[in-house]
């Protein structure tokens, strides 16, 4: 699945990804391939995008979390996240 990660100063990261974990208002939701079409709302925390490796230029970005998984990951403030056919967009500060 792809997923794209936006700010109004530049692009996170663009690309395939295993699955994102997101900070909703509810709670923390993980969000794997073949997902249900969602739009919702983000809260202050770290966005974790779970893949083998990120290239240049999103490398600079994005902080490798130490877990067993390669992970990624990206610190908030608030955002809105909207996903369907296996693509995501989000849009955060």
């Amino acid at each position: 699945m792809n997923i794209k990660i936006l700010t109004p100063e530049y692009v996170v990261f663009d690309g395939e990804v295993e699955s994102v974990l997101l900070p909703g208002k509810g709670g923390q939701f993980h969000i794997f391939k073949n997902h249900a079409a969602i739009v919702s709302a983000l809260v202050g925390g770290k966005v974790k995008i779970y893949t083998e490796s990120v290239a240049a230029p999103y490398d600079k970005h994005l902080t490798k979390e130490s877990e067993a998984k390669p992970v990624f990951s990206y610190e908030i403030k608030s955002g809105v996240l909207e996903f369907n056919n296996d693509k995501g967009i989000i849009l955060c500060e």
